[in-house]
């Protein structure tokens, strides 16, 4: 007899080992089978895995696991993700090398994510840092900037003062750093760019395709592209008004229709008209250095108090040589969105509305709601961006919206000023060109050579990678490649002549960009991929990863792959065929009465009926329990995986993560619910070795024919052994988890009354419990290696094949169907499968419900609706 308890400490370490030593789950580039790609998103080695890493890489090795097993070529590769500045930071605060750093958290991370007993094929593991990797990507960049995909051009752009670097709009959170903390700055400055824009088109149409992603990540994305059709007006400016030079204001706008509510025009600071104006006037440039200091993020510009400065300057109506409006800088209009100036329509935009309350500009409404009387119609602190009719506009009195829109179009089409018409339509997208440019030293090095005679000279490709220096100093603040002696100095590959490198290195999010194609063949020395196997095993079939990389990393990605498609790596256009996001890990808190923030391992909660309370363990004093929040160090509301697994085994973790919510939600941690799997990775011990027991007077040949009792336990087994199949293809990961545990209660059932089973028995309990470990191995995979040996199967059941359904024992012998009396149910009836209409029409003419609703009148017909309904009339 086997151990009465599973000793998860004894055993995971064994079969990690005998999983590494036989490399079962390292795939085959040649492998004829059709193959499957399972991707989790790659972490950053901060040094530790924390309790989200568990539930995603969980996630996506219970689907490499079950594809294995159905006879796919599964790739299910893991690297790391691993320049970016808190290494950086790390090197400065530690005085530690950034390299030595990120080295030694990916062996300690790697050394984590291996307890977790993952199916991952190590063999093509890299990290971005590694020039093994990121000499592909300068080599990718050279034929980006070959096809006009990357260009240098001069941006507004959001500058931290202290980390000395530009950052993306998504790292400035109000208005600051979001990793130093200081003000973020607005400098214009030379920037490396993708033309991610010359694919707004095509990556906004392709997401209809994308029919296996989130429709909320595919709208996110679509907001983001932001795609708006409207007409570019051309408005004259008044020359009495208007600094020499300038003679008109164009902008775009995707309501035409409300011209006729026109208060005032607004531009952007950094505007040609307000620079032109600004140089004449020291208070307008006074106002224009205020709001730079504020960041370029569009979270920023909405939340911030509208400010502006009435320039002086008027624009004329295009439909009214005397209506002049007044034109001001103002600090929510961005040179970088549409042509940097618009005009405020404030009855039907808030944001002009606020503006022109602000400074008693006075508003005019021109779309009026439907039902609403246009004579007593006024719009006073919010503002109306419904539907309607419009008024107060002249010629579009009466219209539709979309009718004002279209006649307004063709009139300015028609209008004429020189030789071009005062407004066209055009087709507009919010996206912006990808500005990848960072002052930093850990990155990928970009591989250019600035020289005075050549200009802009790319590096040959047989100097590829060109390498960081390890040499470097961080004791003075900004980009150390800049301040290196010698590593930026070079000879121009061109002219021989002095030239210096960019000292400029690549977004991370390059980095992140392309791995997944690199994945499928990480040996090739001499190219980023091999053309065949990428478009052999790509796209990745299922991505999972967090909804907070909705936007920028799977967009960027997908602009990435279309790069390498134009520059001969690769032959697709998409990279992920399937995207699932899973939910949080979340936490209650825990706070003492000083304020103190306090862990879950500190705390013993004590409950008395419904009332719960915590106490510090060291001291017992009360704790306040806080609500429940995102895992966070700050708060300290942080489950160690380390623990978990050392208390109760990798798999009682993996268990609970799968079953405690559906895996796109966050899950609540609960020591209580994690107990609770716990005792059933016990039961099911019990039960596999009471089979085991059994099934060894199990007769070695199927019998013949089976008894009610088999019968019954065999279509147990294969009931769950369909649904957990097909819960698992989508994901559907807790449902799974509760028909495996119904499947187990009926398995013990029939143990509970076979002492001496018949030899048909026998057979299907030894059939049950082989399917029900089978069914538990991809979430719990070391208990079931464990339960298979119990059972004397031989080899793993990590290379065992998924069993057979039989879909026989799937059809029901009986059904039950919804009866009605003249249209109106009065209960069910149960009927064998194989009964006619005679005998449905008998049992349902027999019950009490029917008779009573008859109350004695005949009966007229029955209708019998096939496996459905019966229908009475009377």
């Amino acid at each position: 007899m086997t151990a009465e308890r599973y000793n998860a400490r004894e055993s995971e370490p064994r079969w990690q080992a005998t999983w590494d030593q036989k490399a079962i789950f390292a795939s085959k580039n040649d492998d004829p089978r059709p193959k499957y790609y399972v991707l989790e998103m790659f972490p950053y080695p901060s040094g530790r895995i924390h309790i989200g890493h568990v539930r995603n890489y969980t996630l996506g090795d219970v689907l490499a696991r079950f594809m294995r097993a159905r006879g796919y070529n599964v790739l299910h590769p893991m690297g790391w993700d691993a320049f970016g500045l808190p290494a950086e930071n790390a090197a400065i605060e530690r005085k530690v090398a950034p390299k030595a750093w990120t080295y030694d958290n990916i062996a300690a991370m790697k050394k984590q994510l291996r307890s977790i007993g993952l199916s991952l094929d190590w063999s093509r593991e890299f990290a971005t840092c590694d020039p093994s990797y990121y000499k592909h990507q300068q080599k990718m960049f050279l034929d980006m900037l070959a096809a006009g995909l990357a260009e240098r051009e001069k941006r507004k752009l959001n500058w931290d003062p202290v980390d000395m670097t530009v950052l993306a709009n998504e790292q400035v959170i109000d208005g600051r750093g979001w990793r130093s903390g200081a003000v973020v700055e607005q400098r214009e400055m030379s920037q490396w760019v993708f033309k991610i824009t010359k694919y707004a088109q095509e990556l906004l149409d392709a997401l209809d395709g994308l029919d296996r992603w989130p429709d909320k990540v595919r709208l996110m994305q679509r907001n983001w592209i932001g795609r708006s059709e409207g007409v570019l007006i051309r408005f004259a400016l008044d020359p009495a008004t208007t600094p020499a030079g300038e003679s008109e204001l164009k902008i775009f706008t995707t309501r035409p229709d409300t011209l006729f509510g026109a208060k005032f025009m607004a531009i952007s600071a950094d505007h040609p008209l307000a620079q032109a104006a600004a140089a004449k006037n020291p208070k307008l440039a006074e106002f224009i250095a205020d709001i730079k200091k504020i960041g370029t993020a569009q979270s920023i510009i909405d939340t911030a108090e509208k400010q502006g400065f009435d320039t002086g300057i008027k624009a004329v109506h295009p439909f009214d040589p005397s209506w002049k409006l007044p034109v001001y800088v103002a600090n929510f209009v961005l040179m970088e969105y549409g042509t940097g100036a618009i005009f405020g329509c404030p009855a039907h935009d808030q944001r002009d509305l606020d503006f022109v309350n602000k400074y008693n500009l006075g508003n005019v409404p021109v779309v009026c709601p439907e039902g609403q009387d246009p004579k007593t119609f006024v719009i006073t602190d919010v503002a109306y961006d419904g539907d309607g009719r419009m008024i107060n506009s002249r010629f579009l009195d009466g219209m539709t919206i979309e009718a004002a829109k279209e006649e307004v179009a063709k009139r300015l089409e028609s209008e004429l000023r020189g030789n071009a018409p005062v407004g066209e339509r055009q087709v507009n997208f919010r996206l912006r060109d990808w500005g990848i440019s960072r002052q930093r030293y850990w990155g990928c090095p970009i591989p250019v050579i600035h020289c005075p005679k050549c200009d802009v000279v790319p590096v040959p490709d047989d100097q590829l990678p060109v390498t960081l220096p390890e040499d470097v100093s961080f004791d003075r603040p900004g980009n150390a490649l800049d301040h290196h002696p010698t590593w930026k100095h070079v000879s121009c590959p061109k002219c021989g002549g002095k030239a210096v490198r960019e000292t400029d290195t690549m977004d991370t999010f390059v980095d992140s960009s392309w791995y997944f194609a690199r994945f499928t063949d990480p040996w090739n020395k001499d190219a980023p991929t091999t053309p065949a196997v990428a478009n052999r095993m790509m796209p990745v079939d299922q991505y999972i990863g967090g909804v907070e990389h909705a936007i920028l990393h799977l967009l960027y990605s997908r602009f990435f792959t279309r790069a390498m498609k134009a520059t001969g790596h690769i032959d697709m256009s998409e990279p992920f065929a399937g995207m699932f996001t899973q939910g949080m890990v979340v936490h209650e808190t825990y706070q003492k009465a000083d304020g103190v923030w306090v862990t879950p391992a500190e705390v013993k909660i004590e409950v008395d009926g419904n009332a719960r309370r915590a106490v510090l363990l060291a001291t017992g004093e009360d704790v306040a329990i806080g609500p429940i929040e995102k895992m966070s160090k700050s708060k300290k509301n942080t489950v160690d995986p380390d623990d978990i697994i050392a208390s109760y085994g990798a798999d009682v973790a993996r268990w609970f993560m799968l079953s405690d919510s559906p895996p796109d939600r966050d899950v609540i941690w609960s020591d209580e619910r994690v107990q609770g799997a716990a005792r059933f990775v016990q039961r099911l011990w019990r039960l596999v070795n009471e089979s085991a027991e059994i099934a060894k007077a199990a007769p070695a040949a199927r019998p013949g024919t089976f008894g009610p009792e088999a019968q019954a336990l065999r279509k147990a087994a294969h009931g769950a052994l369909d649904k957990v199949s097909s819960g698992i293809e989508r994901l559907h990961f807790n449902v799974c988890l509760a028909h495996i545990r119904e499947f187990a209660n009926a398995l013990a059932e029939v143990l509970a009354k076979s002492d001496k089973p018949a030899a048909d028995v026998a057979w299907a309990l030894k059939e049950a419990a082989t399917i029900l470990v089978q069914l538990v191995s991809p979430m719990m995979p070391h208990l079931a290696e464990e339960c298979w040996v119990v059972l004397g199967q031989s080899g793993l059941v990590s290379e065992a094949d998924w069993p057979q359904i039989e879909r026989d024992l799937l059809v029901e012998d009986s059904v039950t169907l919804v009866v009605q009396v003249n249209g109106k149910k009065r209960g069910d009836v149960t009927v064998p499968r194989t009964a006619q209409n005679a005998e449905i029409e008998a049992a349902v003419l027999a019950l009490d419900a029917v008779k009573a609703a008859l109350d004695g009148k005949p009966v007229r017909k029955v209708i019998v609706v096939p496996m459905r309904i019966v229908n009475v009339v009377g």
